[in-house]
């Protein structure tokens, strides 16, 4: 997989997931451009990148906003002179009662987590459809779209929406030799690994709770120019909960 000088950009790249693929692509010798809101941890991220011979740029970035979105582009594209792929991965979630649910809370989860992939999928397109070999697009979405617990309708409703847009982009691209793919993540922890518990992790078919690495792995597979058959799926990596039984003797 050659990522060397490839342009990358990552929103929601400041922590967490973000934050973990936006150094693997590093690593592989991606130009990484880190979009979010928080302008310290975006930063600091960037840094770390740079100090480690990476090249990374951090633009602060708000996806609710149309005009922050066209600037994250921009900035980008002049900054490495192409725009490669494009990793929709800004989320937030909001978990109450379906009574206490605001329509303020619905607007900004949906505003944040759906509307923002449309948004930068658009417009990263722009600029790919002018590359040689086109280009990749991979949306974060969640396990949620396909299950769901009780409080949890503004946010299953936005990563749903992920994962029928993904194939909706990905029929309208293909001209253009982009790929559209999302991925499904189930339990990813960002905190402190160490402090999970023995059953968190044995509820798994692979008897671990997943990390950011893992759905960075997924990026990097889904996004190399070789794998280019692959467009319009939802990869589900969640170490086969889903797919577990959960029948209590």
């Amino acid at each position: 997989m050659g990522f060397l000088n490839k342009t990358v950009i990552i929103t929601g790249a400041a922590n967490g997931i973000g934050r973990g693929i936006a150094l693997l692509y590093a690593e592989k010798g991606a130009n990484v451009v880190i979009a979010d809101i928080d302008s310290a941890a975006g930063e600091q991220t960037a840094a770390g990148i740079k100090e480690q011979g990476g090249n990374a740029i951090f633009v602060l970035t708000d996806v609710r906003l149309e005009s922050d979105i066209i600037r994250l582009m921009e900035a980008a594209n002049q900054t490495f002179g192409h725009i490669d792929i494009l990793i929709n991965n800004t989320g937030i979630s909001v978990f109450k009662s379906l009574f206490d649910l605001t329509t303020e809370d619905w607007d900004n989860i949906i505003n944040t987590n759906l509307r923002s992939v449309f948004l930068g999928s658009r417009e990263a397109a722009k600029y790919m459809r002018h590359n040689n070999e086109g280009g990749s697009i991979v949306n974060i979405a969640s396990t949620r779209a396909l299950m769901s617990e009780p409080n949890s309708e503004a946010y299953a409703a936005s990563k749903g929406g992920i994962a029928a847009l993904t194939h909706a982009l990905a029929a309208s691209l293909s001209e253009f030799g982009i790929t559209v793919n999302a991925i499904l993540p189930g339990w990813i922890e960002t905190g402190d690994y160490e402090k999970l518990r023995n059953i968190d992790h044995e509820q798994h078919l692979s008897k671990r709770v997943g990390k950011p690495d893992d759905i960075a792995r997924a990026c990097l597979y889904l996004t190399a120019k070789e794998n280019n058959f692959i467009t319009g799926i939802n990869l589900v990596v969640d170490g086969g909960m889903t797919r577990k039984m959960i029948y209590v003797d």
